[in-house]
């Protein structure tokens, strides 16, 4: 599995429930222009209508050397799931408010173009701030692990 592109974002602003693994409807310059890396996840997310998923504002840069034949950058595309998974997600979005974003696209094993989406949650500002503050503890505490290790040889 070769990650391709990776939403950072998604990781800081919102609590990860659920994840799962969907195919992606892409043109030929679309796959040219990934295989090349010129991908954005950043403000992606997940809608469902009329019983399919689409991912929105997921940019992905014209391939130069498509011509006439190019892609629109942030066109609406369709993710393939199965209908019951489909389902169990649009459910979960209207009864508690939850959201569908991207969390990576990677190539499969058979070399197919993948996106890791997931069922989250947004947190809370002070969520977000005690993150950050375990973070930086756990940051200070392996330095100082690192400078007693180094004293002691």
């Amino acid at each position: 599995m070769k990650t391709i592109a990776q939403n950072k974002k998604a990781f800081h602003d919102y609590e990860i429930l659920d994840r799962l693994e969907a195919g992606i409807a892409l043109a030929g310059s679309e796959v040219k222009s990934i295989r090349a890396g010129r991908i954005s996840l950043k403000d992606s997310f997940v809608e469902v209508h009329g019983g399919e998923a689409f991912l929105l504002r997921c940019h992905i840069s014209p391939y130069e050397q498509a011509g006439i034949f190019n892609h629109e950058p942030e066109r609406k595309r369709k993710l393939l799931l199965h209908g019951r998974e489909i389902h169990r997600l649009d459910q979960k979005v209207k009864e508690r408010g939850f959201s569908i974003v991207p969390l990576q696209v990677y190539f499969s094993d058979k070399g197919k173009i993948k996106v890791e989406i997931a069922l989250v949650r947004g947190k809370r500002e002070y969520e977000k701030k005690q993150k950050l503050k375990e973070r930086d503890i756990r940051r200070e505490m392996d330095r100082d692990v690192q400078r007693f290790r180094e004293r002691k040889k």
